[in-house]
């Protein structure tokens, strides 16, 4: 089955896609490193460099060689860029949101027109997990009626990537959409594997971090060379519990030498992973005391934050440490995706085409 890609990114739900039986045919960013890794962890796949704007039927047929092969497209795929759906865009009042930015204008009118001009047989729009609240709901419904105008039936849920294996907390929103002419079956949502605290003898545990990373920090002398982290609050975080972060240190919690108020901070100042729990949401912004950071009290490595996001570990990233952060940070868990795009290829596949391939 065939695939195209917008705001590919460093290839978090391209590769999910690839693991679940897709093959990705044609795919966009506007970040010249994205087009970098996507040349070298992609090479067969047409990429266009430039705003999604530019990624119109005439140039896209032109970069894959014929306007033949974009007839048939199975599954389009897509994160428009999520600050304008963000959490933190709450708390910037001189910035708009949603739509109203114009960021969001252009990407999401952007995917919005590449599937009208596709008509893929489905398609998943990815976003953070705010764009399902209510402040968005216009937005939501603006692309669920052009969707359904367009012939799509269309489905939305938040996913928790731990709820499927991935050991981190990080919650997305999605959009589903099936054409009603596809051929397909229903659209079912991918059952849960994992849970915070199972209890009916078939879900397993959350992924505990330290079973995906702690293979990685074996020098003890060298933990924490180019990695130092806490900044002027250094000795208070080596104090920070595993698991823990800077309310440890106030009066609400107890402590007898309060240095914080309760609640002064974002919540990932001084955030400590424990190695026994899921990681929480890695973040696009690299820091030396914004969680979450190493139970042995530094910043994360790239190689951490890749297998934290289920990145293979020969994963190729571009760029500056930051900017290969940044890149990762954005990403779609690459194991959620997979799980997410099976669902949608099983409703897709012809009945014995899917049972194969689950079998497989």
């Amino acid at each position: 089955m065939k695939a195209v890609s917008l705001f590919s990114g460093c290839g978090g739900l391209d590769l999910g896609v690839v693991q679940a039986g897709f093959e990705v045919i044609a795919a966009n960013d506007n970040d010249p490193r994205a087009a970098r890794a996507h040349a070298r962890n992609f090479p067969e796949t047409a990429f266009l460099l430039g705003s999604v704007t530019d990624f119109t039927e005439d140039r896209v047929a032109a970069l894959v060689g014929s306007r033949e092969i974009l007839e048939d497209v199975d599954l389009l795929v897509g994160g428009p860029p999520c600050p304008p759906f963000s959490k933190s865009r709450f708390y910037l009042r001189d910035k708009p949101r949603a739509m109203d930015d114009p960021v969001g204008e252009e990407t999401i009118t952007g995917y919005l027109n590449t599937l009208r001009w596709l008509r893929p047989r489905a398609f998943i729009l990815e976003n953070v997990a705010g764009m399902a609240f209510k402040v968005h709901a216009s937005t939501v419904a603006h692309i669920v009626q052009t969707a359904e105008s367009l012939g799509y039936k269309c489905a939305s849920r938040v996913l928790n990537a731990a709820d499927y294996g991935v050991p981190q907390i990080r919650q997305r929103f999605f959009i589903v959409g099936i054409r009603d002419d596809a051929g397909a079956r229903e659209f079912n949502w991918p059952e849960a594997t994992h849970a915070e605290a199972p209890t009916d003898g078939l879900t397993l545990p959350w992924e505990p971090v330290g079973k995906w990373i702690g293979d990685l920090d074996t020098d003890e002398n060298a933990a924490d060379v180019g990695h130092v982290a806490g900044g002027k609050h250094r000795e208070l975080l080596k104090k920070v519990p595993p698991g823990d972060n800077y309310l440890f240190f106030t009066a609400k919690r107890g402590h007898p030498d309060p240095q914080f108020e309760w609640r002064s901070r974002y919540w990932s100042f001084l955030l400590k992973l424990s190695p026994e729990l899921p990681s929480w949401t890695i973040q696009a912004r690299r820091s030396n005391n914004m969680g979450p950071l190493h139970w042995r009290n530094r910043i994360l490595r790239i190689e951490e934050v890749k297998r934290i996001q289920t990145f293979p570990d020969d994963w190729y990233l571009d760029g500056t440490v930051e900017q290969q952060w940044r890149q990762v940070g954005n990403a779609v868990p690459v194991g959620l995706a997979a799980v997410l795009a099976s669902s949608v290829r099983e409703a897709l596949a012809p009945a014995t085409h899917g049972q194969e391939y689950l079998a497989a």
